[in-house]
């Protein structure tokens, strides 16, 4: 009986919070039904599980606690780091510019910034040396979209945190770190390429990325709890994050490891466009609804159709066994990206669903890591 009445608080949570209930839809059953184990067995403590089609939400399910140790429940409006869920909203900004004319896909880096000209590569590498060549051709804006520009995850002045230097001096510093290989001969996951993109964004448009963003991308899709710099009530809203306790048993409390705290603060706290954004399950899906309607959605165009077709679909080369779009994981079924607490989010083309997977885990202990699948099962099951 204990089990049953805490299944129905779980979901009933959807009835409160600062969105209002009458613009969200109710919880899918099947879906918190399926995920309801995983939160008793205490290996997933909470999640947000959202299902859209083109057109609207169809449902979202909060399960479990945004934090254990208070008792406080998740609701369908709690808040996550949905970390490398921005690389994607980050390409769609820069493709507005490209849609624009004002950026094109295969310019070179260094025509727009012009530090990274004589970029070297390295050539061979041990313990005892280092050799540099200088690639046949510099890098280009669409191949730090798609991971192929050679770029390093990350630079050496980006620790112990990511959020630490401006835009501009981190892109500086990766301008000043060799390649670590040739563009386009191999693909290598790169916060330091979506980056170099989003400082390009500010060079063209003469605006910090953050304003530029909101300005022309969050706010007219109404993605207004989208965000680098939470305030103080989205910040109360944000889910704790969780991590296998002692022995890979239970679950404990953790911080965002990456980030400065408090996230709050806006003075040590900067921009970070690969990996940086706070939002909502219902803020994320208004972005693959409009992706998935080919760039518009409550009839506001945002972006071409043809910058659609460019993003979502291969960009890296044939030879090379990854398949990644111009900020998105892409197959032939879908297109989306993950985030480094195992929040998810992507467009099924073959049922023509969106799904948004938010929870705020460094790791699961038993078998949490299922979690999501099973969420995908319940989704997608014929009604």
């Amino acid at each position: 009986m204990r089990v049953l009445m805490s299944f129905w608080l779980s979901i009933c949570v959807l009835c409160t919070g600062a969105v209002n209930a009458e613009e969200l839809p109710g919880p899918n059953v099947a879906v918190a039904a399926a995920l309801q184990p995983f939160i008793e067995r205490q290996e997933l403590a909470g999640a947000v599980a959202l299902v859209a089609d083109m057109k609207s939400i169809l449902s979202i399910t909060a399960v479990g606690a945004a934090d254990r140790e208070s008792g406080k429940p998740m609701r369908a409006d709690s808040m996550f780091w949905i970390a490398s869920q921005s690389k994607p909203i980050t390409a769609a900004a820069v493709m507005i510019l490209v849609d624009e004319g004002r950026i094109t896909l295969d310019d070179p880096v260094e025509k727009y910034l012009p530090e990274f000209r004589g970029l070297m590569a390295v050539a061979e590498k041990d313990e005892q040396h280092v050799l540099l060549k200088k690639p046949e051709r510099p890098i280009t804006v669409r191949q730090t979209l798609a991971h192929t520009s050679g770029m390093p995850f990350r630079s050496a002045q980006e620790v112990p945190v990511l959020d630490r230097l401006s835009l501009a001096d981190r892109v500086r510093s990766y301008a000043m770190t060799p390649l670590d290989f040739v563009p386009e001969s191999r693909y290598q996951y790169s916060n330091a390429g979506i980056n170099t993109a989003a400082r390009i964004v500010e060079v063209v448009s003469g605006l910090p990325f953050e304003q530029f963003l909101a300005e022309r991308l969050l706010q007219p899709l109404g993605m207004l709890e989208t965000t680098f710099w939470p305030d103080e009530a989205q910040a109360a809203r944000i889910a704790t994050a969780y991590r296998p306790g002692a022995g890979g048993i239970g679950l404990e409390a953790t911080k965002i490891e990456q980030l400065q705290y408090p996230l709050t603060d806006r003075l040590q706290r900067t921009a970070m466009p690969a990996g940086g954004l706070f939002s909502t399950a219902a803020d994320v899906s208004r972005f693959y609804r409009m992706l998935a309607n080919g760039g518009e959605l409550d009839g506001r165009r945002v972006l071409s159709e043809a910058a659609i077709q460019q993003l979502t679909t291969r960009q890296t080369p044939t030879a090379l066994k990854e398949s990644y779009g111009l900020g998105f994981s892409v197959s032939e079924d879908r297109f989306g990206h993950g985030g480094a607490y195992s929040t998810n989010s992507y467009y099924d083309h073959r049922n023509q669903r969106v799904l948004i997977w938010l929870v705020q885990h460094a790791g699961f202990p038993g078998r949490g890591g299922d979690s999501q699948a099973a969420f995908r099962t319940a989704a997608l099951a014929p009604q």
